[in-house]
C-alpha cells in the first residue's frame, strides 16, 4: 500500500471530476503557471489513489506539466459497480485510453504513467491503442513484467480470500493489528494519514480489490508485445521492492529498450518516498522526448 507523506495541495493543484465517455473519475488536477508543455497522466495501483503522487504535483507543475492524477474505476473516490468484469484489465486500459483522449484535446503531448499494478494497466492501454498511440511516452514506475514476488504473491492471495469472506471493516483490523505487531512504534503515522488510508480502504470496491489482486497474482509476461510498441519509455524503481524484485524491474527495462533509473532512498513507491528525484528523472526524460 502506497502512504502518501502529506495530503495537502499545493496552490496550484485542485481536486476536480473528468467526464469521459466511460464515466466519470476523481482526479487530482496541477496547472502549470504559464503554457503548459504536456500533460502527465498518472495511474495509481493496487489499493492506491490519486493521493499516491500528491508530492509529484508541485514539483511537476514548476517545470510546466498539467498534472493529472487518477483513481481507477474501483478505486477511493471514483467508485464502480460490484461487477467483476467491469474491472478486467482490457476494461481499465480502455479507461485509460479515454482518459487519455480526454486531456489530449488540447494538442498539447502526454506523458503516461503507471505505479506498480497502473503500469500494467498503462501496459495493456498501449498494447490495446493500435498502431497509432496518443501518448509521447510511458512511464513503468516500480512495475514488473508479470505476477509479483512470490512472498508478496502469498500475502495478497490471503487478502484476496479475506475478501470473499469478510468485510472491508473487519479486514482493516485485522491488518492493522498485524502491522502493529510488526513496526516501529517510532514509524507510526500522523493521524491524518492514518485516518485517510482507512477512508481509503473502506472506500475500495471489493470485486475490484479481487480482480487487480488476480492480475497481480497470474498476469502474463508482455515485455515483447510492448517493446514493439513505437513509445520511449523510462522504467524507474527504488533501490528496494517487495512487489517486483529490483533486478526484475532493471531486466525488464533492458528488455524494452528503455530507459531504467533506482531512486535512491526509495522503496516501492519513489513517487512518494523520494518525490524530488522522481519528478527531476521523469522532467529530464519528457523533455528529452520533446527533443527527439
Amino acid at each position: 500500500m502506497s502512504t502518501p507523506r502529506f495530503l495537502t495541495l499545493p496552490g496550484c493543484a485542485r481536486a476536480e471530476r473528468l467526464h469521459t465517455a466511460r464515466g466519470d473519475f476523481a482526479a487530482l488536477v496541477a496547472e502549470p503557471a504559464g503554457p503548459a508543455r504536456g500533460t502527465a497522466l498518472l495511474v495509481p495501483g493496487f489499493t492506491g489513489s490519486k493521493e499516491d503522487f500528491v508530492a509529484l504535483l508541485e514539483p511537476l507543475a514548476a517545470a510546466g506539466y498539467r498534472v493529472v492524477a487518477v483513481d481507477q474505476r474501483g478505486q477511493y473516490e471514483s467508485g464502480g459497480p460490484a461487477d467483476p468484469a467491469a474491472y478486467a484489465l482490457p476494461e481499465l486500459g480502455r479507461d485509460v485510453l479515454e482518459l487519455t483522449r480526454t486531456l489530449g484535446g488540447d494538442g498539447t503531448p502526454v506523458h503516461l504513467l503507471g505505479h506498480s499494478f497502473g503500469g500494467l494497466v498503462a501496459r495493456e492501454a498501449v498494447l490495446a491503442a493500435g498502431p497509432v498511440l496518443p501518448w509521447a511516452s510511458l512511464t513503468l514506475l516500480s512495475s514488473g513484467p508479470g505476477p509479483i514476488d512470490p512472498a508478496e504473491a502469498a500475502k495478497t492471495k490471503l487478502l484476496m480470500d479475506a475478501l470473499g469472506s469478510m468485510d472491508l471493516q473487519s479486514i482493516w483490523e485485522v491488518m492493522q493489528a498485524m502491522a502493529a505487531e510488526s513496526e516501529d512504534p517510532a514509524e507510526a503515522l500522523a493521524p491524518e494519514i492514518a485516518d485517510f488510508l482507512h477512508r481509503r480502504w473502506l472506500a475500495n470496491v471489493p470485486v475490484a480489490l479481487i480482480a487487480m489482486g488476480e492480475r497481480l497474482l497470474g498476469e502474463p509476461d508482455r515485455t515483447e508485445q510492448l517493446a514493439a510498441a513505437s513509445l520511449p519509455i523510462l522504467a524507474v524503481s527504488g533501490v528496494r521492492d517487495y512487489a517486483w524484485p529490483v533486478e526484475e524491474q532493471a531486466a525488464t527495462a533492458q528488455r524494452l529498450g528503455a530507459r531504467y533509473l533506482a531512486v535512491d532512498g526509495a522503496g516501492h513507491s519513489p513517487n512518494a518516498e523520494e518525490p524530488a528525484a522522481t519528478a527531476a528523472a521523469l522532467t529530464e526524460f519528457w523533455s528529452s522526448v520533446a527533443l527527439g
